[in-house]
């Protein structure tokens, strides 16, 4: 009732007149046979559709109305089903698939908010992205329209969230956040899972700080409304460390218990991972111990995130018991634990070990990223081991039809000069020219060294002259 309450003075109520826009419920026949009113056009095809058998209603309305109905005359039809939200929707199609109505965003708007009345959410949500979509239409219009008609249909509050996450399915961001700030202006807040939706969506297309000021005007300026949950907070917390902004992501940590919250597992692993990039693992694993004190529940990003920061420094024996622990727990392993580990491997130079992993990756059905092969190419070649690392690529593109990377080009041709494979490395640099990769300078120097080493001053020098042309 609060909400309601709230609604009054941003939509027309029952006693104010309403804009002449508006569809007035006193033209609507009511009445009952019992009346001994005459039957109007309205209420005739209103019986049809309420007490006609489904077989034979929509022939009967055809030949009722062969030319058929106005979009007014849609809206006075299906404010009279009201009560009845699938009917009045299989009312609409019908009629927008036998072009039986041409359909506007009063038309829309009307079964927009009898489906929303009636929890039809996610009938809602796909008409709406359909108007947003019509000719000569745009989300704030829809907006308006669905304002001027929300008292009239008994519409429930949470049709503006609806638009809302339309927009944002629709990647209409801007609108989403003019249609928001309308709302907070006058008391309203979108609900939470809607709020989440958003301020994610403008944190990914307008980076954190604005996810941020909109959280503000949600859950600080709008006089607590609503009160920001555990994945609100995350929410932002995950668009601050995209954005490498770590102390911001300190600052909303702090939000949780000034907005009586408590983190959750995920909360941790995001703090966890802004410890682990700055090589604080110290206080990446004081967290852990809290989390254990907390007695909450382990799940594989927080494994995942402690083990990736024990291998970025090198500390692969230490991943290695959050690894056994986590395979303790009963929590199974994912793409990203066998990355961490090849990387870490390969890091400390131990790239049997690395191959080892990635060889178990690969049997269960996992695939590395780029990242990971240029990881394990480049720790074969520091081993002087560059033919397997040809071998690595290979297999890469013919097992699962990886496509190398420039920088996974380049170390492992850069690799194979170093060792003196000169024609194996001519042949990668080819392959790579075809993928659309021109060579660099580095490269350039390594084949130039390559043909220093060999004795083959000729080439060496015809290389030379070229990497000028081509470099500068």
């Amino acid at each position: 009732m609060a909400i309601i309450r709230t609604l009054k003075p941003f939509f027309p109520t029952p006693n104010s007149k309403p804009p002449s826009s508006l569809l007035s419920l006193s033209s609507f026949s009511t009445s009952s046979p019992s009346d001994h009113h005459p039957p109007t056009p309205i209420s005739t095809v209103v019986a049809v559709l309420t007490h006609s058998r489904s077989k034979s209603r929509w022939s009967h309305l055809r030949s009722l109305r062969p030319d058929g109905f106005s979009p007014s005359e849609f809206s006075q039809i299906a404010l009279h089903l009201k009560n009845n939200p699938h009917l009045a929707l299989r009312f609409f199609l019908w009629a927008r698939r036998n072009s039986h109505c041409p359909h506007d965003l009063t038309s829309y708007s009307t079964l927009i908010h009898i489906l929303a009345r009636g929890r039809l959410k996610r009938r809602a949500l796909a008409l709406l992205r359909d108007a947003i979509r019509a000719p000569e239409s745009n989300p704030l219009k829809v907006f308006e329209t669905l304002v001027k008609s929300y008292t009239e249909c008994g519409s429930a509050p949470f049709v503006f969230d609806l638009l809302i996450e339309a927009c944002l399915i629709s990647k209409k961001i801007d609108s989403s956040i003019d249609i928001a700030r309308m709302l907070i202006s006058r008391g309203i807040s979108p609900g939470i899972g809607t709020s989440k939706f958003l301020i994610r969506e403008v944190c990914r297309c307008h980076g954190a700080d604005e996810g941020y000021r909109l959280y503000e005007e949600i859950f600080v300026s709008n006089c607590g409304v609503v009160k920001p949950n555990v994945e609100i907070l995350n929410t932002l917390m995950v668009g601050f460390y995209q954005d490498g902004d770590m102390e911001k992501v300190k600052e909303i940590w702090d939000r949780f218990s000034e907005s009586n919250c408590d983190p959750n597992c995920y909360s941790y692993s995001i703090l966890m991972a802004v410890c682990c990039d700055e090589g604080k693992m110290d206080e990446a694993e004081n967290l852990w111990e809290e989390m254990k004190v907390k007695n909450l529940e382990f799940d594989v990003v927080a494994y995942n995130t402690i083990i990736g920061g024990f291998c970025r420094i090198g500390e692969v024996e230490k991943a290695e018991e959050y690894f056994r622990e986590m395979g303790l727990s009963g929590i199974e392993s994912s793409s990203t634990t066998f990355e961490h580990f090849v990387k870490g491997y390969c890091k400390v130079g131990n790239v049997d070990s690395a191959m080892l992993v990635y060889k178990d990756m690969l049997r269960k059905g996992f695939r590395p990223d780029g990242s990971t092969m240029e990881g394990l190419i480049g720790g074969f070649c520091e081993k002087s081991r560059g033919l397997e690392a040809l071998e690595i690529l290979r297999g890469a593109k013919g097992g699962f039809g990886f496509r190398p990377t420039r920088k996974s080009i380049e170390v492992l041709v850069m690799g194979l000069c170093r060792e003196g494979k000169m024609e194996e490395a001519l042949e990668v640099q080819r392959k790579m020219v075809s993928e659309g990769f021109e060579p660099c300078c580095e490269v350039y120097g390594a084949f130039i060294s390559g043909y220093v080493v060999q004795g083959n001053s000729e080439m060496a020098e015809r290389l030379r002259k070229e990497m000028l042309q081509v470099c500068g």
